[in-house]
C-alpha cells in the first residue's frame, strides 16, 4: 500500500474568508434561501411555485424533487473532452488518482483541472456567480438542501455510477438525499480528541468525560479546537450534556456560550485547522480533531519520533460527531457525462483506497474495516480508534443544515467566542 505524507489543507474553516468576501455566513445562507424561495429557484414543479428549503435529518429524511427543467442526463452518452473542472478543498484529492482518470480516457484527450477554495462561503459564492462552470463540487451533506432547491446541482443518472454499490448501504438511500438522487459519498470521519502522550500524561480515553481534557488548565497554551463553528460548538454541547447539537433553544445556546467562555479562560485554546501539523510538531499537546487529521498527523512527526506518541479518542459506542463529505455534479458544468464517469472512477475500490492513502480521510468502502486498515498500514495500532464504522451512522450525532435564523444565532455565539479567544 502506497502512502503519501498527508496534505496541509484547511478543511471547512468557515468564516475565515468572510471578511475578504464582504459577506457573512448568515447573509450567504439568507441569499441561498432567497434564491430557493424565488419562482426560478424552486426545487420542484418545473420552477412554477416558490418552495422554502426543507431541513433534512435522520428523523425527517428528504427525497429531493427533480425539476422539469433540471433533468438527469440520458443513458449511454459519450464523454465530453473536458477539461473536467473539479472544485474542492486544497489537497483533498490524490493527484495520482486524477492522473489515472486522465489515462483511462486518453482516447478522448481528457484533462482534469482542480480549483480550490478555503471555505464553503467562498465556494458557494463562486458557484452562485455562474461564471466558473465547475463540474464537480465536494461539499459536506449539510449544504445539500439549499443547493438542490436553488438548482445549483444536477440530478444523477445512476446508470453511469455502478460503483455506488461498493459503498456502505447507508449511502444508497441517505436521509439527506433519498435515493442518492443528487450525491454520492466521498469520505467519512469522526470528531474526537487527539493528543500526545509525552505532553499529556492523562489517559484521556479513560476519563468519565474525555471532552473535559480540553478544559484542563494544566494544558493551557497547548490546547486547540477546530476552526469550524458548528463542529466546535457541537462538541461543547456534547461536553455539557445537551441532547441536540443543532439546537434552536436560546437556553441551550447560552449554555454553549458559557462553556466556551470557561474554555477560553481555562486553556486559551488555539482555534485552527492545522492541528494535523501542530500536534505532531509539539506546538499542541491536545486538540479537538477530525479523524482524518489525526491519521495525517503521523506523517508530520519529527524525524525519529515514534508514531506511538499519538492517540485519538472517539466514543466507542459511536455517540459522538460522525460526518461525511460528498461529490455532486454542478448544473453549471459543461461536462456532465464526464463528471458522472469521474464519480464512478472515485467510487472504484482501488482508486478510493489510493485516494485514502493521500488525503487521510476514509472512504466508506465495503471492503474496509478496522482490522484491514491496521493490517494494510493505513492506520497504526495506536490510532485504530480513528477508523470509522458504518454502524455509527445509526447512532451518532449529525450536524444538520440550520434555518437562517438559527444559523445566525449560532454564529453570534461563535463570533463572540472568537473575538475573545
Amino acid at each position: 500500500m502506497e502512502q503519501t505524507p498527508g496534505p496541509a489543507f484547511d478543511r471547512r474553516a468557515l468564516l475565515r474568508n468572510a471578511a475578504l468576501l464582504g459577506i457573512s455566513v448568515p447573509a450567504l445562507s439568507a441569499l441561498l434561501q432567497a434564491c430557493a424561495d424565488s419562482p426560478t429557484g424552486s426545487g420542484g414543479g418545473g420552477g412554477v411555485s416558490p418552495k422554502a428549503i426543507e431541513i433534512a435529518s435522520p428523523d425527517n429524511p428528504v427525497t429531493w424533487d427533480i425539476a422539469d427543467d433540471n433533468q438527469p442526463i440520458a443513458d449511454g452518452l459519450s464523454p465530453e473532452a473536458g477539461p473536467l473542472m473539479l472544485y474542492n478543498y486544497a489537497d483533498y484529492i490524490g493527484p495520482k488518482v486524477v492522473k489515472r482518470f486522465e489515462k483511462k480516457y486518453a482516447a478522448y484527450d481528457v484533462k482534469v483541472r482542480v480549483s480550490t477554495f478555503n471555505d464553503t462561503d467562498e465556494a458557494l459564492t463562486k458557484i452562485r456567480g455562474g461564471s466558473s462552470h465547475f463540474d464537480i463540487y465536494f461539499p459536506s451533506y449539510d449544504q445539500i438542501g439549499r443547493m438542490v432547491t436553488a438548482k445549483l446541482v444536477r440530478p444523477l443518472n445512476h446508470s453511469y455510477i455502478g460503483n455506488l454499490g461498493n459503498v456502505w448501504s447507508t449511502f444508497a438511500n441517505p436521509w439527506y438525499d433519498g435515493e442518492a438522487r443528487y450525491s454520492v459519498p466521498y469520505s467519512v470521519y469522526t470528531t474526537g480528541v487527539g493528543w500526545r502522550t509525552d505532553l499529556v500524561p492523562d489517559d484521556v480515553a479513560a476519563m468519565s468525560n474525555p471532552y473535559d481534557s480540553l478544559w484542563n488548565a494544566d494544558y493551557r497554551g497547548k490546547v486547540a479546537i477546530i476552526d469550524d463553528w458548528h463542529t466546535a460548538m457541537a462538541m461543547v454541547a456534547l461536553r455539557a450534556g445537551l441532547p441536540d447539537v443543532n439546537t434552536d433553544n436560546p437556553d441551550d445556546l447560552a449554555v454553549i456560550q458559557e462553556n466556551l467562555t470557561e474554555l477560553s479562560q481555562a486553556t486559551q485554546p488555539k482555534v485552527t485547522v492545522s492541528m494535523y501539523n501542530d500536534l505532531p510538531s509539539g506546538q499542541l499537546g491536545i486538540s479537538q480533531m477530525w479523524s482524518g487529521d489525526v491519521v495525517n498527523a503521523q506523517y508530520y512527526l519529527p524525524k525519529g519520533q515514534s508514531v506511538d506518541v499519538l492517540r485519538y479518542w472517539f466514543p466507542e459506542d459511536g455517540r459522538g460527531l460522525v460526518d461525511n463529505d460528498l461529490m455532486m455534479v454542478l448544473s453549471g458544468g459543461k461536462n456532465p457525462v464526464l463528471a458522472h464517469l469521474f464519480l464512478e472512477h472515485m467510487l472504484d475500490e482501488k482508486n478510493s483506497l489510493k485516494n485514502f492513502g493521500y488525503i487521510g480521510y476514509q472512504p466508506p468502502q465495503n471492503a474496509l474495516d478496522t482490522e484491514k486498515l491496521v493490517a494494510d498500514g493505513y492506520l497504526p495500532e495506536n490510532l485504530a480508534t480513528a477508523a470509522v464504522r458504518e454502524e455509527w451512522f445509526d447512532v451518532a450525532y449529525r450536524l444538520l443544515e440550520l434555518t437562517v435564523a438559527n444559523d445566525a444565532a449560532w454564529h453570534q455565539v461563535w463570533q463572540q467566542f472568537k473575538a475573545g479567544a
